[in-house]
């Protein structure tokens, strides 16, 4: 019978060439899309289970609330791990990342290379994360000072072998040795490094202070162990170790009186599974993804499938009036019902396996276009992964059954008599089912449209908003490699044609280009109300003019005056949390970090409020202190003939520092790549808006199909009677152009809704427009009204002798 099944159902195949050509693509292009969006999903929710005890393994996260500022972080102080496992047994093993400067440079040959992957880590970092070694014995490579461990591609590029255990590599003028290979870490993990450098090398920081939180810590708690019951513990921690020393400075008795002012203190448990997605905290390891987009993106490639059986459904039923007699001669010859449906549903899943492979085809094919706007690696190989191989297999049957159920029930049920008497069409022009699936899809549709304009506007305002400084036409060197060279580097460019000014300062304002976090006090005595948590910048004295912020209050730095080495630059958000209406003159108060003491700055200048976080986050409070931070050097330049300016720079760094890798970028790169994945979205979104939309499309041509086979007569009678072609296909569009309408009613608050919780996520963010829904409904209906007047047209030109002349 199966075997019948087939037969009959490849020559239907090859028999309605048109209309298997229509629904296969249809059915393809969906599959492919939904193939491409479970791939990403499933890496996505993949990151960092490749480690063996990924389901005991949690950071460590700090939540500080003081005097109005607030901060999420992923870091906490250096002793936190080393206390946790110290006072209570639940706490398995700990390990900590530390990496202050970002980078160092390693020396290959006579040439040095500047490694970002880098990081110092303890020895117990591989009792905690699964990082098989490839030569060396992992478990007391970090032991002593002065070692590395390596990757294998690391390995290989400096050492051209992975037996590199033994040998000396020298990196920021230091000599390290191999004590370990690793395999490369995966590329799903939230952290990445090249290099791991043992953390006994970290000589230059104020070990044991539990205020300063600078350290990801990990810790693995036993089986059994409740992270959420365990959390309860850090209280303890924080009356036992962290009170003490905060009163060395602050005037405060309890954690409760600090908390009674409005302040916060919390230290929480994150598992290392839900970081990749659900962690936005400073400073990530990595580039983290958003579990927000995971459920979109998963939600849209569900809908695309839909829509695409949505399209068989209406494509098969539109056959009908095609297969209805065809029906009615095997019910007479005694097939059983059930005989009709499983042949129909076997057409069906012929039909979606042929889909299927050209799916895979596409896949293939646009698969590194895919992997360029989502930031991916992703292969077709991925898909052979055992999570999906099976669903893969089953796919055929699912969407087969999934799509053929309803054609198959709807063309078995014909009547024998009727169909063979030229009836069958009879009760079947009005379908609710069919208007609700065609709904659906214009529904979806929509939405997309809605979401994608409105992600590009926000876009668009984030480029076009007033920053309260100027990031365009700002280049940045990284001068770390200079070192005393830096100040004679600095003014060489300066007297370069096209070089307006310059500053040195590692601390730029866009986000995670350096963070210096301390406690400041209007008071000679800080106290848990009058204290404030904010950044605190070093900068020179052409920092401000040369990134074009503007001082509204007092003066800029100035040479004039000695005492500025104590004197500060406070933004307007810091003046208002301080309750200061002239702040010229003031004393802010900060602890020295050698002995806690609170050292008095003067305030001599207030800037205007500018964005140096995301527009995700208000401005916070923020101060500048004259100081050194020459790890980049910033010019403003005229970019009229940037390159040659650049090719100048690099000259001069080369004979200044030969040997030494040139790197620079500018301000506006690093202001975008803020919302790189914003962009990402968007770019996903409006594709998969154009690939909804097409396959809607399709559907609707097959409904206006149905429908014109159906009225057939009718539309022969009203020629004869004297309609014009115009007034024909005006009646046969208006059904389909109230569908979109409703569509519209159901898409436009949905989509409002959905936008609405996306830019949430943003403190600076558009308006959602009314005249976004009426450009998204006036898209669809056009869509909508060109794909069904062409065969609203094509059925109003036909011939009315041939539609009427079995009457």
């Amino acid at each position: 019978m199966l075997k019948n099944y087939l037969k009959i159902g490849w020559r239907n195949l090859l028999k309605n060439k048109g209309f298997s050509i229509i629904n296969i693509t249809g059915l393809a292009t969906g599959l492919a899309c939904f193939i491409l969006i479970a791939l990403y999903v499933a890496d996505e929710l993949s990151y960092d289970r490749y480690n063996e005890k990924a389901d005991r393994i949690y950071r460590v996260n700090s939540d500080i609330n003081f005097g109005g500022n607030k901060l999420h972080l992923a870091v906490n102080s250096d002793p936190m791990g080393a206390t946790l496992k110290k006072d209570y047994p639940q706490v398995e093993e700990y390990a900590r990342f530390y990496n202050s400067s970002g980078s160092k440079l390693v020396k290959k040959g006579n040439e040095y290379i500047d490694e970002i992957h880098v990081v110092h880590a303890d020895s117990t970092l591989f009792n905690v994360f699964t990082l098989p070694a490839v030569a060396g014995d992992t478990r007391t490579a970090l032991n002593e000072p002065n070692t590395v461990v390596i990757t294998a591609s690391t390995a290989k590029k400096y050492f051209g072998t992975t037996n590199a255990v033994g040998k000396t590599i020298e990196a920021d003028k230091t000599p390290y040795k191999v004590t370990a290979v690793i395999k490369d870490i995966p590329r799903n993990s939230h952290f990445n490094f090249d290099f791991i450098f043992s953390m006994k090398n970290v000589t230059d920081y104020q070990w044991g202070n539990y205020l300063s939180h600078n350290f990801q810590t990990y810790i693995v708690l036993r089986k059994g162990t409740d992270y959420k019951a365990f959390e309860k513990n850090f209280a303890q921690v924080i009356d036992k170790y962290i009170m003490p020393q905060a009163k060395q400075f602050m005037q405060i008795s309890s954690i409760d009186e600090f908390t009674k002012a409005g302040n916060k203190l919390e230290y929480s448990l994150m598992p290392l599974t839900d970081i990749h997605l659900k962690s936005d905290r400073f400073p990530e390891l990595g580039v983290n993804g958003n579990m927000q987009y995971v459920y979109i993106f998963g939600a849209v490639a569900v809908f695309i499938l839909l829509i695409a059986c949505i399209n068989f459904m209406n494509l098969s039923t539109a056959r009908s009036a095609n297969r209805a007699k065809e029906v009615g001669i095997r019910k007479v010859l005694g097939t059983d019902r059930k005989w009709l449906i499983g042949q129909f549903l076997t057409e069906s899943t012929i039909m979606v396996a042929i889909s299927l492979m050209l799916a895979l085809g596409i896949a293939f094919l646009v698969i590194p276009y895919f992997n360029n706007i989502a930031a991916k690696s992703l292969s077709i190989r991925n898909l052979l992964d055992a999570r999906i191989l099976p669903f893969l297999i089953l796919l055929p049957f699912i969407v087969g059954v999934l799509a053929g159920v309803y054609p198959a029930f709807f063309l078995s049920g014909f009547k024998p008599i009727s169909v063979l008497k030229g009836k069958g069409s009879t009760g079947l022009k009005k379908s609710n089912l069919r208007n609700a699936l065609v709904i659906f899809q214009f529904t979806t549709s929509i939405i997309l449209i809605i979401g994608t304009i409105v992600v590009y506007r926000q876009l668009n305002y984030i480029q076009s908003k007033n920053l309260g400084f100027n990031k365009d036409q700002v280049l940045i060197v990284g001068t770390a490699a200079l070192g005393k060279n830096v100040d004679a580097f600095k003014n060489e460019v300066l007297n370069m044609p096209g070089v307006k000014m310059g500053t040195l300062s590692g601390f730029l304002p866009v986000a995670n280009s350096g963070r210096n976090d301390n406690t400041f006090s209007k008071e000679a005595v800080m106290t848990s109300e009058n204290g404030v948590s904010m950044q605190n910048w070093a900068i020179d004295y052409d920092y401000i003019k040369t990134m074009g912020m503007e001082i509204v209050k007092g003066r800029n730095f100035s040479k004039e005056f000695g005492s500025d080495s104590l004197a500060m630059i406070i933004n307007e958000t810091t003046a208002k949390l301080f309750g200061f209406d002239d702040p010229i003159g003031k004393k802010i108060y900060s602890p020295n970090k050698a002995d806690n003491k609170l050292v008095p700055f003067t305030v001599i200048g207030v800037v205007k409020n500018f964005h140096f976080e995301s527009l995700r986050q208000n401005i916070g409070p923020l101060c500048m202190w004259l100081g050194r931070s020459t790890w980049l050097t910033s010019f403003k330049v005229d970019t009229k003939n940037i390159q040659r300016l650049v090719k100048q720079v690099e000259t001069k760094w080369k004979a200044m520092a030969p040997g030494m890798p040139f790197s620079y970028r500018f301000l506006d790169q690093d202001f975008d790549n803020m919302y790189r994945d914003e962009e990402r979205i968007g770019r996903i979104a409006i594709t998969f808006a154009i690939l909804a939309i097409l396959i809607a499309c399709l559907g609707l041509f097959g409904l206006a199909t149905y429908m014109s086979e159906l009225r057939t007569k009718e539309i022969g009678i009203r020629k004869v009677l004297g309609a014009s072609v115009s007034t024909l296909a005006g009646m046969l569009s208006k059904d389909f152009l109230k569908l979109v309408f409703i569509s519209f009613c159901f898409a436009a608050p949905t989509a409002w809704w959905i936008m609405y919780k996306w830019l949430q996520d943003f403190a600076y963010r558009i308006n959602i427009s009314w005249w976004i829904f009426l450009l998204a409904g006036i898209i669809a209906l056009l869509i909508a009204l060109m794909t069904v007047s062409f065969q609203a047209i094509k059925a109003a030109l036909a011939n009315p002798v041939k539609s009427l002349r079995t009457e």
